[in-house]
Formats: C-alpha cells, structure tokens, sequence
C-alpha cells in the first residue's frame, strides 16, 4: 500500500497573533486528511522585531527599554499560554519560558557591556520567538488528542546552512542525514517545527534571514519529499496587484514558480523567490491559503500553471531613480557595458532594470533612489575621460521614479501584449521613460514617475481585464438633464460593471452653488439626499481636481449646464487629464479663437472631447457629420428642423387656438426653456448650425448666422413674466402667417439652413405639405444632408430632437464611447 506523502503547513505571524489565532491554526490542522503533517510556524507576530530591538537597546545601554520588552513578552506569551494550556503542560511551557528569558537577559547585559552585537549575537536573540510560539503550539495540539503524536521538532537540530553574499544555503548532504536520524520519516505524526532557525557549520545558532519561517517550509517539504507545501498567511492567496493601490485588484488561482519569481522580485506579496528553491528543485506545488479564510482555495503555485489568464499580475518597485549614460563615443565600442556595471558592482550598487537601444547611443538603468547619488559619482568616475573628452555627453539622474512590471507566461508568443501595455498608459496620460523585457517574454517592466504610479497600475490592471475599468466622473448641472442622466447611470451600472467590466464612478456632483464629493462613489439612487445632508459651497478648481485624482487613470467631466463660464473651464480641464462630455453648445459655437485654444489643449494633452448632444440630443448628428467627411465624402449643405421645442410648436400652430396660448401650455409641460424666448429667439438653432458648420471645417461664427428671431422686439428685454403677459399681443402676426401659409397649401417651419460656402441662415419658412420637413411627430428634429454621394437623394436623420430623457441618452451614449476609446470593452 503506498504511503501518503508528508503535507506541509506554515502559518506566519499574523495567523498567531493571540490565542484565537492559536485555536484557528489547531482547527485547520486537524481537518487534514493526511495523516503525516508538518506544522512550520512563525514568531507571534510582531515578537521578532521586538527580539531585534532590544538587541539595538542593549547597545544604547537602555536597560530599562529592553527589560521592559522583556516583561512585555513574558505577559503576552504566558497570557496565551494560561488561556490554552492545562497542567502540567502550562507549567512545563513557562518554567521553559522563564528559563529562555533568563538566558536572554544575560545576553542582553553581556552586549551592554561591549556596546555591540554581531550578527550570531542577533541571530541567538531574534529566534526566541519561533522556539516559544511553536512549543506552545505543540502543548496546545498535543493536550486536545485530536491528531496523534505530535512530536515538538528542533529546526536547529536539523537545519545546517552556511551564510554567503547571498545568504544562507543549506548544506543539505548533512541537513538530510540529520532528518533521518531525527525525524521518523515513515512514520504516521504531526511534526511542529519551528521556523526560521538553523544551525551553522560550527553549531552556533543561526537564522534564515527575512522570510526565513518561508523558507524552512520549503527546506522541510525537500528534506520529507512533499506532495505540497501550504504556506497560510492572512490574504486569500496571490493577487493580482496591491489591493492598497488597486482596489480590485483578484486572486490568482494558479501561477508558475517563474510567475511567482518574477513577481516577487518586484515587491508582490508572494513567497521570496530564494525560499521557494527546494521547492522548485523538488518540484513541489505551492499553495498560498487564508488562515482566516480556510474555506477559499488559494493560489496554486506550481511547474505550470492551470490558469486561463495571460497576465497574472501587475507590480511595481518605488522610489527608483533612473540614471542615463548617453554619448557617440559608445557606439560600437566593445566593454562599455562592462565597465559601467564593473563599477557600479564594485560600489554594491543594485541594478533593478536595464534599458539600451540598438543604436547604443546610450544605456540607461534603474536604481534604488537611495543609491543615486552613489551612483551618479561612481558612473562619472569610471567615464571621467569620456566625459572629458567628450565621448560620452550626460551622464543624467531621474529622482522619484517607480518600474512597473507586467508578469505572465502567457505573454510569450501572445500577440498585442506589449501593444495593450502601452495603450493603456498611454490612454491614461501616463508618459514611459523607459522600457525592458526579456527573451522569455515573461515580463515587461516600464519606467514611469512616481507621482503616476498608482495611476498607471490601475490603468495597465484594467487594461488586461484584471479589473473594471474604472472612469472617476465629475458632473456639473444636475438640472432636467442632468438628473435624467443620474437616474440612468443608477439603473445601468450594475450590468454595465458585470456584463462590461466597466465602472462608472461619479464621484462629484455640482449645481450653481453646492456640490458633493466622495473618494469612492456617490449612491445615485439618492444623491439628492447625500447632497442635502454633506453638500458644501461650490469650488470649482476644487472640484476638478477632485475628480481628476492621480490614482484613477481616467478621468471625466460631464457638463450638463448651459453656462458660458463652465463651457470656458474646458481647456484647463484637458490640460488637467480630463476628458469632457457635454450637451453645452457654448464651448463649440464660442468665438473662434475660443474654440481654436479649447482644441489645442485638448490635443496637446491627449484627451477626449464628445459632444454628440449638442446637436440633435440622442440623434446620431454629429456621428453623421464626421463619418462623412471621414470616408470622403463633400458635404455640400446641411439643412432641417434643429429645434425639438419650435418642432413641437409649429406642429400644433394651425391658427385655432393663439399663439401665445401654444408657448404657455409647451412651457408648462417643460419642452422650452424656464425663458421660451431662448428657444423662440432661435439663436440655440444659430448655435447648433456654427458647430455643424466647425464639423464640416469652416471657420464660422455666431455672428455670421443670419437669425429671423420670433421674440417680438418690445418684448426682448422685459421678464419672462411680462413677457407671457404681453405676448397675446402679438398673436394676430403669428394668426396671419399660418393662414397665408395654409392658403397656399404650406404649412409653417422653423428652419435652419448651411451650405459649405458658410452660408448660415435660420428663420420661419413656408414648406409645400409633401417636403420631408412638413411630416414629422411633434418633438422631432429632421437634418438633410447634401453631399455628392447624396445628391439626388439626400440622407436624412430624423427622430426626437427634445426632452431630457433622449438628450441624457445622448450624453450618456457618449460616455459609454469614451470608456471604450480608452479601452473597455462595451
């Protein structure tokens, strides 16, 4: 019958910090159905740093420092002990204890006296903790006679490393003949063992570094031929970025030892790649579980990876500097790379990353920011000749760096990685200073500043799908559209992030004088009452910077207004990193030169102006306007119906009923303006026809469009109040112009006209009954387009032109375009 193989576990600090911790560990060891278990287990959390700093008291003579510490871990060790053990177990337990402590004190007096401690001395003090948490385990597991026997294993007496320049290495012909004399190997036993103590050649007490608890259950998983090695800690297993700066950031289920290498050498939260070695020669699977969380399945870390995902993880290093080395004289000079990395070795200068071009007009290479001045001196001497000479031109140092890493072996032969990468930084404004990967294709680093760094992890983790891809979005105006669009965002939010992966976070409301702000987002479903109850006075400037926050990659502003000076914000907000989406025909039919400086910010900084609802609400106009002259296509004219409020009025205008008595009932069932002379002025026609007409590339402006306004002169300056008061007065005029038109058989429309010439022209206009333009519903705007593919045939557009709900559909199927210019897939 074949045995089963030795299983693995260790528990870090954090899984025993108090006795529920230890009661949590007992209870998933006992569940384990293999019968032959090894139990690694870490200091109680924080003891090792305390054992290390008394050590650094000693040698400051604080005596009344260290033995305070002394005290502070008899408390907390018996305290643990009192709620676990029972006698004799606990008194056996604290007589060792006390012993232990004893022996410390003397060390620690013996360094007071000397004002020193080597490195054995440190090595004796900070393994404390390891010997006194795993013997209570062991007391502790061994009196509830749930699992039998368990044996209390001495690390120390099997373990023998030599320490090197890069770090222990075990000596394992003599370690393994140790485990076989001490460790019944084949026998049924659940073995606790203390972890990060060793032994040396000489037998002195050492340790095995930083994750050295890690790493002896990985020496223990070689030495007892493992099936797996456990390693349980506080998260759910590797994920995918750090959930500190990307908040979405998933487990992993399953990743290769040279996955996991790579991620660690770049600060992920995964098991050290010197620890994982033995288990890596053994070819031993990994798995990094929750001690909290025993039910989740964890990361799989093994040969090769079971995972569907090409990237597994996203990481970064902080506080790099970026040294450049640039000159013609190292172009095709053999050496030049040796001598530079010859000294920067000679100095102990770590190099964390590589760049050079083909050309080798220069070399470039990452630091540690701490090592850049070092650096910088070491580089000029070994270059001074070069540089005296010459050959070599800089020799340049870039502070306040970070590398961003891109890890997965399903990169190799993968087809647009590297292309996803950099658009992804690129949409998100982040600028790359440097770039390396290597021949397995495993991993992609960049070098970007500091100040982007959490941006461009949350923007390359979305981009790869690892995340949802989040917009962080201001909207100002919450009026009738702009509450409509709030309603819809509400209602389609939840299937957006989990049929899109897209997150739209509103994170700023503004009216005219009060606005909220949340860091996450605003509940929309009763954003009226947040603002009420947390709503403060309005600050623009603040409330943009607020929503173009450095660790959200995307940034958005929706202008639902009709305000001049917001439409003016626009350029400094595209310099700022924001897009802007907006129904505001200001900012489009502004002056020229206004128009002109808005555009250019927007193209210098690389951002996105959608404007669809400017003309034609949810009416794909300006879709149209563009796909046309795209394709090549002459746009000759452009003419129709723009106004869905004039649309309505002169559909239900037949001389029956006056005028004046139509614009009151259309007021009060809210298809015009607060003001009916904004729309019955029709300078919002002249408006939609400049930015047609800016579309289409002419230079046009508001003045030059000829206006036939249907505000009587009298009445163009008083309140809207006279102005409803007075208007009856008029009513015959407008009687008589629909009569001479029904007479004619013709019916009356408001009419906007264009032509590629710039002519502009917007008034009343008497239409034969069977033009396109005499038969539409109510509230539809109808825009004819001319062009030379569509001369005998113009393409019409028609469709409801008013009401708030199709203009917040407009607005909000733009939205959904940007989110997908900048990478989501909709």
């Amino acid at each position: 019958m074949r045995v089963q193989p030795w299983s693995v576990h260790k528990f870090g600090g954090s899984s025993l910090a108090d006795a529920s911790c230890f009661r949590r560990v007992a209870d998933i060891i006992e569940k384990l159905p293999q019968p032959r278990v090894a139990v690694v287990l870490s200091a109680c959390r924080g003891v090792t740093d305390e054992l290390i700093g008394i050590v650094s008291a000693a040698e400051k003579l604080d005596e009344q420092g260290y033995m305070a510490t002394l005290e502070r871990l008899r408390a907390r060790h018996t305290a643990i002990a009192e709620e676990l053990l029972s006698e004799p177990a606990r008194g056996h337990y604290l007589e060792r204890l006390s012993a232990d402590l004893a022996d410390l004190q003397r060390i620690l007096y013996a360094v007071s006296l000397v004002r020193s401690a080597g490195r054995e001395v440190r090595d004796v003090a900070a393994g404390y903790g390891e010997l006194w948490s795993s013997r209570l385990f062991a007391a502790w597991l061994a009196g509830r006679g749930r699992r039998s026997p368990v044996v209390w294993t001495d690390a120390r007496d099997i373990v023998i490393v030599e320490w090197g320049p890069l770090g222990p290495r075990v000596q394992w012909e003599r370690t393994r003949e140790l485990v076989r004399e001490r460790v019944a190997i084949e026998a049924e036993a659940t073995l606790v063992i203390p972890g990060y103590v060793a032994t040396d050649a000489r037998g002195v007490q050492t340790t095995l570094g930083r994750n050295g608890s890690d790493f002896s259950a990985s020496i223990f998983g070689a030495l007892l031929d493992a099936g797996e090695i456990v390693i349980w800690t506080d998260v759910d297993g590797v994920l995918s970025a750090d959930p500190r700066r990307v908040p979405d950031a998933k487990v992993i289920d399953s990743m290769s030892y040279n996955e996991a290498m790579e991620l660690a050498y770049f600060g992920a939260k995964v098991i050290h790649p010197q620890t994982m070695a033995p288990a890596i020669a053994g070819s031993i699977p990994i798995r990094i579980c929750n001690t909290f969380a025993p039910e989740h399945p964890g990361t799989l870390i093994q040969a090769h990876s079971d995972s569907k995902l090409v990237v597994k993880g996203i990481t970064s290093v902080e506080d790099t500097a970026l040294v450049n080395v640039e000159g013609a004289g190292m172009i095709g000079v053999p050496g030049t790379a040796h001598r530079l990395f010859g000294a920067l070795r000679e100095a102990e200068i770590s190099v964390v990353l590589i760049s050079q071009g083909s050309s080798e007009h220069s070399i470039c290479f990452a630091i540690p920011a701490a090592q850049a001045a070092a650096a910088e001196r070491v580089v000029r001497a070994a270059f001074a000749t070069e540089l005296r000479e010459g050959q070599i031109q800089s020799v340049e140092v870039s502070d306040n760096c970070s590398i961003v890493a891109v890890v997965g072996d399903g990169m190799a032969g993968a087809h647009g990685i590297a292309g996803k990468l950099f658009g992804a930084l690129g949409n998100a404004g982040v600028n790359v200073r440097a770039i390396a990967q290597g021949a397995s294709e495993r991993n992609i680093s960049v070098v970007v500043d500091r100040r982007d760094a959490a941006k461009a992890l949350r923007a390359v983790h979305s981009g790869f799908y690892l995340s949802p891809h989040t917009l962080s979005i201001g909207l100002i105006g919450p009026g009738t559209v702009g509450s409509v669009l709030l309603e819809q965002l509400a209602s389609q939010s939840e299937r957006l992030r989990r049929d899109c992966n897209l997150d739209l976070r509103v994170r700023g409301i503004a009216s005219s004088r009060r606005m909220l702000l949340t860091d996450r987002a605003i509940d929309l479903a009763n954003w009226r009452q947040e603002m009420a109850a947390h709503g403060e006075p309005l600050d623009i400037e603040r409330f943009a910077a607020h929503v173009a926050a450095d660790h959200l990659p995307h940034r958005v502003m929706i202008d639902c207004t009709a305000d001049a000076g917001v439409a003016a914000r626009y350029a400094e907000w595209f310099h700022a990193g924001l897009h802007v989406v907006t129904p505001n025909k200001k900012a489009h039919s502004a002056a020229i030169e206004q128009f002109r400086a808005m555009q250019e910010a927007r193209r210098q900084a690389g951002t996105h102006y959608l404007y669809e609802a400017t003309v034609g609400a949810g009416l794909p106009i300006m879709l149209t306007v563009r796909d046309l002259r795209e394709t090549g296509d002459e746009i000759r004219a452009i003419d129709g119906i723009f106004s869905g409020t004039l649309a309505y009025l002169f559909n239900v205008f037949d001389g029956s009923v006056p005028f004046s008595t139509i614009v009151a009932d259309a007021r009060a069932r809210g298809f015009t303006e607060p003001d009916p002379r904004d729309d019955l002025s029709g300078t919002d026609v002249a408006r939609k026809l400049v930015i047609l007409g800016r579309e289409m590339g002419l230079a046009i402006g508001l003045e030059e469009v000829v206006v036939e306004s249907l505000v009587p002169e009298a009445l163009r300056g008083c309140t809207v109040a006279e102005f409803l008061e007075r208007l009856p007065a008029h009513d015959e005029r407008m009687r008589a112009l629909v009569t001479d038109a029904k007479r004619e058989g013709k019916v009356l429309r408001y009419v906007g006209r264009l032509t590629a010439d710039g002519r502009a022209t917007v008034g009343l206009e008497r239409l034969d009954g069977h033009h396109a333009f005499a038969n539409i519903s109510l509230t539809d705007n109808i825009v004819r387009f001319m062009t030379a593919r569509y001369c005998d045939n113009p393409l019409i557009v028609q469709g409801p032109g008013a009401g708030p709900a199709v203009t917040a559909g407009g607005v909000f199927g733009d939205l959904l375009r940007l989110a997908s210019y900048l990478g989501a897939r909709i």
